[in-house]
């Protein structure tokens, strides 16, 4: 074979490059989220309560710190698996709240070792602000309420930061394209 073929040479190059300008993305993207969860781990140590967030807006500043809500009506309730402070396995009773002044708001009010959904009517809880999925928070309780046990702080820590093995990734499967390309030139 004398030539390169030109159109998948330039195929199979543009590929490469993509993955590994994701790879080298993904590693930026790994500094960010540690810098994040270090934000909030300084953030726990702040011992003020604030508002309970009611925008998205104010979610990045209201996580992992104390808050209070009053539980004006309950809408919804739920069990979920839930830890404790020292590790143990329970039910986490999960409610839905409207808020006093208006929003909706999910709070964990302790760990049961029944799921049968416990009698709580609502009113004031404090506790933790805690991430309840994306745009999303809920209050756990602390102390917990209704003579349920208690649930474990909300850690920044346990926020995944899987960026370096997505990097890896990308940088592995960048490498296999060369090779594989490599490999149907010396077959041709």
């Amino acid at each position: 074979m004398s030539r390169l073929p030109v159109i998948p040479t330039v195929v199979v190059a543009a590929a490469v490059a993509t993955m590994i300008a994701l790879g080298f993305w993904q590693l930026a993207r790994k500094g960010e989220k540690e810098a994040m969860i270090a934000r909030y781990a300084d953030a726990v140590e702040l011992s003020g309560k604030i508002p309970f967030p009611r925008t998205a807006d104010e979610i990045p500043q209201a996580l992992y710190r104390k808050s209070e809500i009053v539980c004006d009506e309950i809408t919804a309730r739920r069990t979920t698996a839930g830890t404790g402070p020292n590790g143990e396995q329970g039910l986490a009773q999960i409610v839905t709240c409207d808020l006093e002044g208006g929003g909706t708001s999910e709070v964990a009010l302790g760990l049961s070792r029944s799921p049968e959904p416990i009698a709580w009517r609502g009113g004031e809880v404090r506790g933790y602000v805690s991430n309840a999925g994306e745009g999303a928070v809920r209050l756990v309780a602390s102390p917990p309420v209704a003579d349920l046990e208690p649930m474990a702080r909300p850690d920044p820590r346990d926020l995944p930061n899987n960026h370096l093995a997505y990097a890896v990734q990308w940088f592995l499967f960048a490498l296999t394209a060369v090779v594989i390309y490599w490999l149907a030139l010396r077959r041709r």
